[in-house]
């Protein structure tokens, strides 16, 4: 079995401008954001971005990265609306397909399983359909004629997420409490990146741990990166706790002071910023 092992670096170094780009994770949950880090070193942008928004959204919006948005919220969690998704979309900074958290769901599955679109009952009746005119409807060939919502398959030429462990075959495995379809992400892409808490031997994954923690399969994974700390300032359960304090600073700092004085250089040098701002705190 071949060794998936690389840096954050090389691995989003063979992403592309104009790419759809699927970033797994929950609003401020175990997003990858050294993955997003290395991004932003990049000159990669025009991007479509798939997510369960959070500060990942925020920054891609942020550096001008975003040309497209599907996404069922922005969040972060505690502070409900991402502060700097919010400014990129009040200049309309790019364009948004904003659907709910269900029919987001059936879009990844409809991808991941290859299938132009799954029919769901979510969003008849809302103004899902009337702020996305694009959607279409389908009629069950059935004798029940229900009407449902056709759900464009949420398909990807890369995604990005992060987990707590892998082994170097491209294994990911979950410790928290919710996976949050980073799985489907995977499965929905043509090219998966993980990044991880960890890298362990595979026989490590399996003991003393339940199978459902095992979601991520290394055929769909394209690259493992070990990142401790990775998704900072996000939780990564139970690693560690999101770093409220920090997110806050985040959410409250024009973006080009937050990204000249924690997103100027590596990832080590992001590292050293963060524990350098913590100690000048009362």
């Amino acid at each position: 079995m071949s060794d998936k092992t690389t840096t954050a670096d090389e691995a989003v170094s063979r992403l592309a401008s104009g790419m759809t780009l699927g970033i797994g994770g929950w609003g401020s949950r175990r997003k990858p954001m050294a993955l997003v880090r290395a991004l932003l070193r990049t000159g990669i942008t025009d991007l479509t971005v798939v997510s369960y928004g959070g500060p990942d959204v925020g920054m891609l919006a942020a550096a001008g990265r975003i040309r497209r948005l599907v996404t069922a919220f922005v969040t972060l969690d505690s502070i409900p609306l991402e502060p700097h998704y919010r400014a990129a979309r009040e200049r309309g900074a790019f364009e948004l397909m904003e659907i709910d958290e269900a029919m987001f769901l059936w879009g990844l599955h409809a991808a991941a399983n290859r299938m132009p679109f799954l029919p769901v009952r979510a969003g008849i009746g809302s103004d899902v359909m009337r702020v996305n005119p694009a959607l279409r409807t389908v009629t069950s060939p059935y004798e029940d004629g229900e009407t449902f919502v056709a759900v464009p398959a949420l398909r990807m030429d890369a995604a990005l997420v992060h987990v707590n462990r892998a082994d170097r075959r491209g294994n990911g495995q979950y410790l928290g409490p919710d996976p949050y379809f980073d799985d489907l992400f995977c499965e929905a892409a043509d090219r998966a990146i993980v990044s991880c808490e960890r890298i362990v031997d595979t026989a490590e994954l399996t003991k003393d741990a339940a199978p459902q923690t095992l979601l991520v399969a290394r055929h769909t994974v394209a690259a493992v990166v070990e990142a401790p700390n990775g998704a900072h300032f996000t939780s990564c359960a139970p690693d560690h706790p999101r770093d409220e304090a920090f997110q806050q600073h985040y959410a409250s700092t024009p973006w080009a002071e937050f990204a000249d004085r924690f997103l100027a250089g590596d990832e080590q040098a992001y590292r050293s910023a963060v524990r350098a701002w913590h100690g000048e705190r009362p």
